[in-house]
């Protein structure tokens, strides 16, 4: 049973019960600020005249409720990554759509935290990455899981990052082809 105040749990609750209500807590946690999001641009566009009051009965800090509203409208439902919070996704959301999907897809392919992507938006910001006019995007080449899981493992045991190894990689592959060819 939910409260406000939490659950209350009956005395002959199974494992797999006590399983399923995390795994649904978990997903109820990470769609919340999306779905009072969704909840308010509705109440925007659908009742623009009594929208505040509901807002008031949500007990919900006004200031909290405007930054989902217009992370929301940033990100329409087919935009948003699941794989990706909704922190993820307020990280970019000042951004063109074109960047947000260049920051998001890099996110997702090296599964930042968004602490982690915060910290990529600021060095690129403040020019410790090269400049962005010179950076190419690399073709997205389809993979198998199991081959990026065995890379990202490699990445982790030298404590780097996927995109930063496999540059590396790629670098000395193409290092060791080069002098071959020049013997």
């Amino acid at each position: 049973m939910i409260s406000r105040l939490g659950l209350h749990f009956p005395a002959n609750l199974t494992y797999g019960c006590w399983e399923r209500a995390g795994t649904q807590l978990s997903d109820i946690v990470s769609s919340s600020a999306w779905c009072l999001g969704d909840w308010l641009v509705c109440g925007q566009e659908n009742y623009p005249d009594r929208y505040v009051l509901a807002l008031e009965t949500a007990g919900l800090d006004y200031q909290t409720l405007r930054n989902y509203a217009w992370v929301a409208r940033r990100f329409p439902l087919e935009r948003r990554r699941e794989p990706l919070s909704f922190q993820h996704h307020a990280e970019v959301a000042a951004l063109d759509v074109a960047s947000q999907d260049k920051w998001l897809d890099l996110a997702e392919a090296g599964r930042w935290s968004r602490n982690e992507l915060r910290r990529q938006l600021r060095d690129q910001r403040q020019g410790k990455r090269a400049d962005a006019a010179s950076m190419l995007l690399i073709p997205r080449v389809s993979v198998a899981r199991e081959r990026v899981e065995r890379w990202r493992a490699a990445a982790q045991r030298m404590d780097n990052h996927l995109e930063n190894w496999m540059v590396l990689a790629l670098d000395r592959a193409a290092e060791d082809v080069l002098s071959a060819e020049s013997q």
